[in-house]
């Protein structure tokens, strides 16, 4: 596309550019209301109402806005395409598989990043546009959109224009950034339609809105895709996480038209490759679909976490402030695309793919032994064609050291449905820091950080000031973030909230995020630090506090109730009687929970000035019963019986679950929480520059 020197007007697209929004309009789809009774096939003209705009990214799936998806009967839509350029329209019935949100709130619109996917209810041919594997899509630039209008008479067209990307609307750290645009003639309807960057020929962004003057609007970067829901349990099939099923189809699709040796149409490849695009300083696009291609036949990473730990293995560091973390093997490999130029960068990319050959799955099925083939051949090829000799050599011994041994069982067959595929890792954390403002009562700054092994990786701060009662709606995208991050299927992230010693009894566990979902507590452990705020503890007692943090790691651990006896609430011990306590022991608090007169407030500061980094009290319930021998009794059992202080946290989640699901031997625990937290070195500093 040119311009005329200065910014001038339009001049039309060049060849390339003509091809590339062929390609676009021709999977660009209309989406209706079903009609009451409505039969999924018929003639074109019963289609139902008119919704808005939609795209083909994979066989049988069109990616929409959640705003119009949903606006269908019972998550049930009509999907109206063209088989050819100028051919006939059909419509096939589609149901919403997944939206974010999945709920409009009660006022206003939709809110972002109104995101929706359709699956089709039966299987029909049609093309699909190429989606950017960049974690940031759209930057400052030229791009071109398509969508459905009525274009007059009732009678609907389809239009495509050009626009600009002129900057962001919303908070990035809320999970809400839209991105601006800058276009002429933006119709009601064209909402859910592709937006394209002309420079790369890659899908980028949804439109979402339009502006009143149809002069400009917003849209969605199609990376926010990644905060769909990951499943809880550990996938068996490439169907069970519809993100990594739409992502795998997509590449397969591209891959297969590009090879296809019969069908001489012009694929996304081929016109990527006129408009003199790279995917990156390394691969051209022939290079890069090919890839993608063979990365879709493995089963997908077990957790972004393992994917973090290959893309941090290579040496390249995430940038983990306003982008979603990665998901699949494309996403790790578009965050390649930031590595140095040249054959370093090559290199880079190959020991990605031998990572993705040697990543543990989370699935085997009979073809992922042929994918790992067909990736080393694509990996060797390569490296003969473009790199040094010793570089082979070093791809050469990691194909075939470790569980690649010459005379090894190279086809695993998958384990049975009760048995994992491998024993789980501990979990990692996420870490949300609360420092209550002492101008600003009841507000309260706030960073989150996801805690790999030994590494801290912030996501996200705000130091504006945000109200109690808004906290959980204000951190919920980027706890989000941060759980994707740090999750693994069937071993979800501790959550560590550092607060100082008067905002003990905040309930995080009970917050809900969304607001549709289960508690924080029932989701995942949940556990409470407390910041360095008091005073800090003599010479004499750091080295208890380092042998007790010791002993109750190794085992085995003793409960001892320090606040109540035989029913009857009593002083917490003086300092000296509770360093006098053995080194396993774990403070257990009956009587403390919600309490703010001066003798419950030093009592439990004496526990925690004692050296004892993991206690266990009850929130307060005002329809507690006055006998507590249960508690007394239970909680001795949680804390002997998990041994060591490290399966206290699960401990308690497990407890929390029950009583959600209404066990009544479970009763006992309700309100339980537990202070666990070895003191760290002093929390980083701020991680963005304050405005």
């Amino acid at each position: 596309m040119t311009y005329l020197p200065g910014g001038g007007a339009w001049q039309g697209p060049n060849d390339a550019e003509s091809a590339l929004m062929s390609l676009v309009k021709d999977a660009t789809v209309r989406i209706h209301r079903p009609e009451p009774g409505y039969a999924p096939e018929g003639p074109e003209g019963s289609d139902g109402d008119f919704l808005g705009s939609g795209f083909f990214i994979a066989p049988n799936w069109v990616l929409t806005c959640a705003h119009v998806a949903m606006e269908g009967r019972g998550r049930q839509v009509n999907v109206v395409y063209k088989t050819a350029r100028g051919g006939d329209a059909v419509r096939v019935g589609g149901t919403v598989r997944a939206a974010l949100p999945e709920e409009r709130p009660g006022t206003g619109g939709w809110p972002a990043p109104d995101l929706a996917l359709i699956q089709l209810l039966r299987p029909v041919e049609h093309p699909c546009v190429y989606l950017s594997e960049r974690s940031t899509g759209m930057n400052r630039g030229a791009y071109y959109f398509a969508g459905w209008a009525d274009g007059g008479a009732g009678t609907l067209k389809r239009l495509g224009r050009e626009c600009r990307v002129v900057g962001t609307v919303d908070d990035w750290a809320d999970g809400d950034e839209q991105v601006l645009i800058e276009a002429s003639q933006l119709y009601a309807g064209m909402s859910g339609g592709p937006v394209v960057d002309l420079v790369r020929g890659e899908v980028v962004g949804v439109l979402k809105s339009r502006a009143t003057d149809t002069n400009g609007g917003t849209a969605i970067g199609v990376e926010r895709l990644r905060t769909l829901p990951v499943p809880e349990r550990a996938a068996t099939a490439e169907s069970d996480d519809p993100y990594q099923a739409v992502f795998h189809a997509h590449d397969r699709y591209h891959a297969d038209r590009h090879n296809n040796p019969v069908d001489d149409e012009e694929t996304w490849a081929d016109v990527q490759r006129d408009l003199g695009s790279v995917a990156g300083p390394a691969l051209t696009p022939q290079q890069r679909v090919d890839l993608l291609g063979r990365l879709a036949k493995l089963p997908p990473p077990v957790s972004t976490r393992s994917l973090l730990d290959i893309l941090g293995g290579l040496g390249h560091g995430y940038r983990t402030v306003g982008v979603p973390a990665p998901r699949g093997w494309r996403d790790g490999l578009g965050v390649l695309y930031d590595a140095r130029e040249g054959d370093e960068a090559l290199e880079r990319i190959l020991r990605y793919c031998m990572s993705a050959i040697a990543a543990e799955r989370p699935y085997v099925v009979p073809s992922t032994k042929l994918a790992e083939d067909a990736l080393w051949d694509w990996v060797k090829e390569t490296a003969e064609d473009r790199l040094r000799r010793p570089f082979r050599r070093e791809m050469a011994r990691l194909r075939y050291q470790g569980r690649y041994d010459r005379g090894a069982e190279h086809l695993r067959t998958p384990a049975p449905a009760d048995a994992p595929v491998r024993p789980p890792r501990s979990p990692s954390s996420v870490v949300l820091y609360l420092e209550p403002r002492a101008w600003q009562p009841d507000h309260y700054d706030w960073r989150v950080v996801a805690r790999l092994s030994a590494d801290d990786l912030p996501v996200t701060e705000n130091y504006q000031g945000t109200r109690a009662d808004e906290l959980p709606a204000r951190l919920a995208a980027s706890l989000g973030k941060a759980f994707r991050m740090c999750d693994e299927p069937d071993n979800p992230a501790i959550l560590q909230v550092v607060v100082e010693p008067a905002l003990l009894d905040l309930e995080v566990e009970k917050w809900q995020l969304p607001a549709d979902s289960r508690p924080l507590g029932v989701q995942r452990p949940v556990v409470i630090r407390c910041s360095d705020e008091r005073s800090a503890p003599s010479e004499d007692v750091l080295p208890e506090r380092e042998a007790r943090w010791k002993r109750i790691h190794t085992g085995p651990m003793r409960a001892a109730v320090v606040d109540c006896d035989d029913g009857m609430r009593v002083p917490v011990p003086v300092m000296a009687e509770l360093r006098g306590l053995a080194y396993e022991t774990v403070p257990v608090l009956c009587r403390y929970g919600g309490r703010t007169d001066t003798q419950s407030v030093a009592g439990f500061g004496r526990v925690l000035d004692g050296g004892f980094d993991v206690v266990l009290w009850r929130r307060p319930r005002t329809e507690r019963a006055a006998s507590c021998t249960e508690f007394h009794l239970r909680a001795v059992d949680t804390v002997d019986g998990a041994g060591v202080a490290d399966r206290l946290p699960q401990k308690i989640h497990e407890l929390r679950r029950g009583v959600r699901e209404g066990r009544t031997d479970m009763f006992w625990s309700d309100g339980i929480a537990l202070i666990y937290g070895n003191p760290q070195p002093p929390p980083p500093g701020p991680l963005l520059q304050a405005p």
